[in-house]
């Protein structure tokens, strides 16, 4: 079996990498050839579209940045669609439920099946083959690639058979974990106007019923040393939260909550720029509350 993988960026590249590795056959695709180079280096074959790809592999997985790339890799002129070897597409980008139903849909009508397997867990997780991977679509698909996204993957769940499911499901956890981060930094900037040491902040929460994702990793590691550094894009988030902003109508629930975040980050990207790291959220609390969380000791 070979796996055919498009999109090497900052999510992409360390899980084809982390394929290679446990000694799966790989054909790799992305536009910029810096990266495709280092995959090809370690032995993968490169092809030079989607739909060359879906032609020298029999499944071929995908992660793209924006909805837009996802389009194009997928139905595009050149998309994996038009593609006569593979059995399947799979996505495990973050593209919304909407997308998955209309790609699936295309799939079917050029033989394929489909199976949605969005990720989460940051670089970190991607490196270290600690991913959350949830799974929606074609069964089938999901069984035969069940060894290789174990790989790349701490936690893999295969939801149900509705292409989209799995895209709602990454959307929920996405609007949590940047609720998360952006209490979580909120609340420490209070803190720190006060005078509380951050890592004695920290210390307590970790301890306590406060305790998150951010918490444990973003604010210690990315945000105290103030290296803004985790991985995620502002670009990306902004992406994320406008396809959080449509499921949500789409499903007529409420945004009360979400939509402050939204804001947020929103204010945030034209403060510090759209390729500033989603961490970064920190100097907008900061420069709200005027006052700058301490650099650790």
């Amino acid at each position: 079996m070979r796996i055919g993988y498009i999109g090497l960026g900052a999510m992409g590249r360390p899980m084809a990498i982390n394929l290679l590795e446990a000694g799966h056959d790989l054909v790799v695709c992305d536009t910029d050839e810096s990266r495709t180079a280092i995959l090809a280096q370690r032995g993968a074959e490169v092809a030079a579209s989607p739909k060359e790809t879906a032609e020298k592999s029999d499944y071929v997985l995908a992660c793209l940045p924006s909805l837009a790339a996802a389009e194009e890799v997928a139905i595009g002129a050149e998309g994996a669609d038009k593609g006569n070897r593979a059995k399947a597409f799979v996505n495990m980008g973050t593209t919304g439920s909407a997308y998955s139903r209309a790609v699936a849909e295309k799939m079917k009508v050029a033989g394929k099946a489909f199976l949605d397997a969005p990720i989460s867990g940051g670089p970190p997780g991607a490196e270290a083959g600690t991913l959350g991977i949830m799974c929606s679509g074609d069964k089938k698909t999901f069984e035969a690639l069940k060894a290789g996204l174990e790989v790349l993957s701490g936690k893999l769940v295969y939801l149900n058979e509705n292409p989209g499911a799995a895209q709602t499901m990454k959307l929920v956890n996405n609007i949590i974990s940047f609720g998360n981060l952006s209490v979580a930094l909120e609340a420490m900037t209070l803190g720190a106007k006060a005078g509380l040491d951050p890592e004695q902040m920290l210390e307590v929460i970790n301890a306590s019923s406060g305790r998150n994702s951010a918490t444990e990793t973003k604010i210690p590691n990315h945000v105290l040393p103030r290296t803004f550094d985790y991985g995620g894009a502002m670009y990306i988030i902004e992406k994320d939260l406008e396809l959080w902003r449509r499921e949500a109508e789409a499903y007529e629930t409420p945004m009360w909550l979400g939509t402050n975040i939204r804001t947020l980050f929103l204010q945030c990207m034209a403060e510090v720029g759209r390729d500033k790291d989603m961490t970064a959220l920190a100097k907008t609390l900061e420069k709200m509350a005027g006052v700058e969380i301490p650099k650790t000791r």
